[in-house]
C-alpha cells in the first residue's frame, strides 16, 4: 500500500524497512513486519488507542510526535489503515505530490479522514 503513491520508496533503516517521499519518513513497518507506524494528524493518534487498544498504540521514539502504531496481526480494518497511510502521505509528502493523488482520482478530504471516536 505504500509504494502506490507519487514518489514512494523503500528504504531500509534501524534493520526494518521505511517508506519515504523525497527521503520524508511517512510509514515505518516494525516488529518483523507485524506493525507499521504512520504520522498522524492532531488527535487521531488518542482517539485512535482509545477506540482500539488491540489494534493501536503509541510507538516509541516519534509517539510524542503524534505518530500512531497499528498491530497487523490484530483484528484490523484494512480500508481504515489504508485511509491512514494516505493519511501520513499527504501530510508529509510535498503539497505538489500530494496534489497529484487528486488528479489520479483520489479527492482530497474535506474533513479529517477519522471522525468522532463514535464514528471508528
Amino acid at each position: 500500500m505504500c509504494l502506490d503513491f507519487p514518489e514512494a520508496g523503500e528504504v531500509e533503516a534501524w534493520g526494518d524497512p521505511t517508506y519515504r517521499v523525497r527521503n520524508k519518513i511517512f510509514a515505518m513497518e516494525k516488529g518483523a513486519g507485524t506493525e507499521v507506524w504512520l504520522k498522524a494528524e492532531p488527535g487521531v493518534q488518542q482517539a485512535l488507542v482509545d477506540s482500539d487498544p488491540a489494534c493501536y498504540f503509541v510507538p516509541p521514539y516519534v509517539g510524542h510526535k503524534g505518530w500512531v502504531g497499528a498491530r497487523l496481526d490484530a483484528d484490523l480494518d484494512w480500508e481504515e489503515l489504508a485511509d491512514l497511510i494516505e493519511q501520513s502521505y499527504r501530510l508529509i509528502a510535498p503539497k505538489r505530490l500530494a496534489a497529484k493523488l487528486n488528479s489520479a482520482g483520489v479527492s482530497a478530504p474535506e474533513k479529517p479522514l477519522l471522525g468522532p471516536i463514535d464514528e471508528l
